[in-house]
């Protein structure tokens, strides 16, 4: 369903319309500094935007789910963001307290230092258990299905890994990959949304991440095959797009 045809033929070039574009888009706020009326914006904007989701850190699920419930924007959250660097446990338990608050949507950071020392059985087992926590805990808590995106951090790895954690991705069972956390020094880019899309099946979708901040860099990433895309700059991009990309 994530297949780069797919993409192209549903949002390619300039067929894509505004509410296609507005559904591919995580609207995001991940910053120390932000603060609650900041949260509220970002929910607002994501509203009258039609957004698939916001973004934002643990702690203002609730909030985000209050103010969402009734609409069609759902709420995401990161577990272990940006390095990957919590133990298996830490990283379980936060997966499932996010559930609990509210989260419809999980993106969990890949254990970068481990990716990047060859322990792929402990990468692949880490994140197993974080799937198999969070599909339990959404079905004891008699909620739909919660999306998971794995943040691999591309611009780390070199193709070898590359490839290796589109495996690990797929094996595990979630259901996006995400090139980055955008923190790291590089962002998303046209040829690991290509590589990503060709690699995985069309169950596992691709999400860019990190870079993406005008309507010119939304429709590359979707041309490439992105399913969805994440960016602080969510408004922008869609004043951009209906003002003629000015």
């Amino acid at each position: 369903m994530y297949d780069r045809a797919t993409c192209r033929n549903l949002y390619g070039g300039s067929a894509l319309r505004l509410e296609e574009l507005a559904k591919t888009i995580d609207s995001t706020l991940l910053e120390p500094t932000a603060v609650q009326s900041d949260i509220e914006q970002l929910c607002r904007d994501a509203i009258e935007h039609h957004f698939a989701c916001v973004c934002v850190f643990p702690h203002w699920v609730p909030m985000c789910q209050r103010m969402l419930q009734s609409h069609d924007v759902k709420v995401s959250t990161v577990v272990s963001f940006p390095y990957g660097a919590d133990i298996p446990r830490v990283k379980v338990s936060a997966a499932e307290q996010s559930v609990a608050s509210g989260a419809d949507e999980l993106e969990v950071v890949m254990n970068i230092s481990a990716m990047l020392s060859g322990d792929f059985r402990y990468v692949r087992d880490e994140l197993s258990r974080v799937v198999k926590a969070v599909r339990m805990k959404s079905v004891n808590a008699g909620r739909g299905l919660v999306l998971i995106k794995i943040i691999v951090e591309a611009c780390y790895l070199d193709d070898k890994l590359k490839r290796l954690a589109c495996k690990i991705v797929e094996d595990v069972g979630a259901d996006f990959i995400k090139t980055s956390t955008g923190k790291g020094p590089g962002g998303a880019t046209v040829r690991d949304v290509e590589l990503f899309r060709d690699l995985l099946s069309e169950g596992v979708g691709v999400k860019a991440g990190g870079g993406i901040v005008t309507t010119e860099d939304a429709e590359l990433m979707i041309n490439a095959g992105a399913a969805r895309l994440g960016t602080s700059h969510a408004v922008e991009i869609m004043n951009q797009f209906s003002s003629g990309r000015g």
